[in-house]
């Protein structure tokens, strides 16, 4: 009778594991794929901004960090040494899939890998700067999201223009370590001077020191503009560029739309936080079998212009009511 029983409680057993969700089956036996993130910004409030909506894409499709896949950040804060250590330090770690961050996380990347793929993420002109053949077909291990279109890279010379019209020299700031693309920038206002009656200087600057020299600089200076560009050193020191602009009392125009809540004047530029949850389809593609090659390299699909009304009165500037009219955000 004993026998009987166990012989009925084994098929019975047998039964219901045959009835268990098949999802639930194959969690038990799915490898944990690793990915790792090469971040150029700081490990600050502004960098672990961009990793969540990362995480969150990733989330939505599927791939919870902890269960289906481990996560490995790095932070490089816009130091090219320290970067490239972290790149080899996740190249250590024989991922399934990288995310370079900007020209010097994709760089350092790049330099150590040609076969695990990359999904860079808000990188200026990737074809110019060697990561892809082009757009349409990347060609290599690399694909992802680039940061602008460098056709408009002349909206920010127009509207700092509208918004201060007595600006008849502008300086382009960048730190030609971390942004090595400023020669496309230039390029761009070279043409679009044309139009537009006002000076374009580049002003490359490599530390807080000469930021504050060369804003001290044009502040002396009746006329002029500040146009500072994306990249990780200009993030890394937002909060001193837009300090000094406004103790010089010098019109400026950013790239990032969260600078404005902070006291810039104004900017304009793409939704990075966007671009960081997209870019998880391309990390969620890659992981289910596809190669980077085939994966064209996609541009961003979401622009901002805000601006700041209260630092527009401390500078004694009447912002033109069509720049308001279209303006994502305006803060009084």
């Amino acid at each position: 009778m004993l026998d009987l029983r166990r012989r009925q409680f084994i098929t019975l057993l047998g039964g219901a594991a045959a009835t268990w969700p098949l999802a639930a089956r194959a969690q038990q036996g799915e490898r944990v794929r690793r990915i790792g993130v090469l971040m150029a910004s700081a490990d600050d409030r502004e960098g672990q901004a961009r990793v969540t909506p990362l995480k969150e894409g990733l989330q939505e499709l599927g791939w919870t960090d902890g269960r289906n896949i481990q996560i490995e950040t790095r932070f490089g804060g816009a130091d090219t040494g320290r970067i490239r250590a972290h790149a080899a330090e996740l190249l250590a770690l024989a991922p399934d899939v990288l995310v370079g961050h900007a020209t010097p996380g994709t760089r350092a990347l790049r330099q150590a890998t040609s076969s695990i793929p990359i999904v860079m993420v808000a990188v200026n002109d990737p074809v110019e700067q060697g990561f892809v053949s082009s757009l349409a077909h990347p060609g290599g291990n690399i694909t992802g999201f680039a940061l602008i279109n460098f056709q408009m890279v002349g909206k920010w010379l127009e509207m700092l223009k509208e918004a201060a019209p007595g600006v008849s020299r502008a300086a382009l700031m960048f730190n030609p370590d971390t942004a090595s693309s400023y020669y496309v920038y230039l390029r761009s206002f070279e043409a679009e001077r044309r139009s537009i009656a006002v000076e374009v200087a580049e002003a490359p600057v490599r530390n807080t020191a000469e930021i504050e020299k060369a804003i001290a600089k044009l502040g002396r200076e009746p006329g002029s503009g500040l146009i500072v560009p994306p990249d990780a050193f200009t993030v890394l020191h937002h909060q001193f560029f837009i300090r000094l602009a406004q103790q010089h009392r010098l019109p400026a125009v950013y790239a990032y739309r969260t600078y404005v809540a902070e006291g810039a004047l104004m900017s304009y530029g793409p939704d990075v936080y966007d671009l960081f949850r997209r870019s998880a389809s391309y990390i969620d593609r890659i992981l289910k079998g596809a190669k980077p090659a085939d994966l064209p390299v996609q541009q961003p699909t979401k622009f901002e212009l805000a601006i700041n009304l209260k630092t527009a009165k401390a500078l004694g500037l009447q912002i033109p009511d069509k720049l308001l009219a279209i303006a994502d955000e305006v803060i009084e």
